[in-house]
């Protein structure tokens, strides 16, 4: 299963992470597990591309493991990124449950 955490202080963003697969389907073929990484990485991609927000990022090599902070915050632009991962995110939840992905999100 794939646990996805959406970090935030005072209703803006501070970070997320997600780490596991969701064992949808075998290493490879696993459109779970493809449909969370690209959507978070083109999140973390993205911010870097069109903003100046400062961040912190934390990658395996092996896909299971991702955490993205914004120690400084989040610009207008990136929260609007941030709020496309989470919809994204809860679109694929409620495609395919629970038992392959949880959404959570954390106060800091």
């Amino acid at each position: 299963m794939i646990v996805f955490t959406v970090r935030k202080s005072e209703n803006q963003y501070r970070g997320f992470s997600f780490e596991g697969h969701a064992g949808y389907a075998e290493a490879g073929n696993d459109i779970v597990c493809a449909a969370v990484s690209v959507l978070a990485l083109n999140t973390a991609n993205s911010i870097e591309a069109f903003t100046d927000d400062f961040f912190r990022q934390e990658l395996s090599e092996d896909g299971g493991f991702l955490k993205m902070d914004f120690p400084d915050g989040v610009s207008e632009a990136s929260s609007l990124l941030m709020d496309s991962l989470v919809l994204g995110i809860q679109g694929i939840q409620a495609d395919y449950g629970e038992e392959y992905i949880t959404l959570t999100f954390e106060e800091v």
